[in-house]
């Protein structure tokens, strides 16, 4: 494990290679969502108040994201287990993706050195990448507020959408 500080990708950055497994076992790649817009959101634990925020706030607006043809989908570095009790608990209706050992955060740049109440550790920085078909990241969003992000992400997908004229 690298530690240090984050260095998350960046808009125009291509998204890394990665490959895991959702919730229910299924395989998700860079290579099996190429031709797919989606939204990629890393947060640090399922069940803690901010995370409960973030993912209920995708879950609300999932229609409105489903219109537009993008995917949502949460990673933390939770347990099948743990992901399986989070959906069910909060009825969400996207798949969370498995990262135990952090290798998708890695890559991403959104695993590092944090602190909190005077420690120092290292963690998963919550952060959200909306990613084109062509696998580009078309907005990266750092130092996420968890209540705001769904909304944000949206209102900026509608907006690049008219400005592309779809």
């Amino acid at each position: 494990m690298v530690k240090g500080k984050a260095q998350p990708l960046h808009t125009g950055d291509e998204v890394p290679d990665f490959s895991t497994r959702d919730e229910s076992g299924n395989l998700i790649s860079k290579s099996s969502l190429l031709g797919t817009s989606y939204l990629i959101y890393f947060y640090p634990r399922d069940n803690t108040p901010g995370c409960t925020a973030q993912a209920c706030g995708f879950r609300d607006l999932i229609q409105d994201y489903r219109a537009l043809e993008v995917l949502v989908l949460g990673v933390s570095g939770d347990s099948p287990a743990s992901h399986i009790k989070f959906i069910k608990k909060n009825k969400l209706p996207y798949p969370l993706l498995m990262d135990e050992d952090h290798q998708i955060a890695l890559s991403f740049g959104v695993y590092g050195e944090k602190k909190f109440m005077g420690r120092t550790f290292d963690g998963i920085h919550r952060s959200s990448f909306l990613v084109g078909p062509d696998g580009k990241i078309i907005k990266a969003y750092h130092k996420v507020k968890a209540k705001l992000n769904p909304d944000e992400v949206l209102a900026d997908l509608i907006r690049i959408r008219e400005e592309a004229g779809q």
